[in-house]
């Protein structure tokens, strides 16, 4: 087989790989979740969803600070 023709056939199969590729690929698109449908599936009851109020306290506070400092690096 002549070289020539070695380099179209593989050039030939590549452009048909690449083609499959893009003919494959799906990106979902951004959408907005709304909070009517986002209740049917809530972990919490029914009866617990309105009375649920949380409040940090000072050690939740203190570990989300100490969290954000160790993800830079140490100069």
């Amino acid at each position: 087989m002549k070289l020539a023709l070695a380099r179209g056939l593989f050039f030939i199969g590549s452009l048909a790989v690449a083609s499959l590729a893009v003919a494959a690929w799906h990106e979902p698109t951004p959408g907005v979740i709304s909070a009517k449908s986002g209740l049917d599936h809530c972990p919490l009851p029914p009866n617990a969803r309105g009375s649920a109020q949380v409040r940090p306290d000072q050690d939740l506070m203190l570990l989300l600070f100490g969290l954000s400092q160790g993800l830079k690096a140490a100069n």
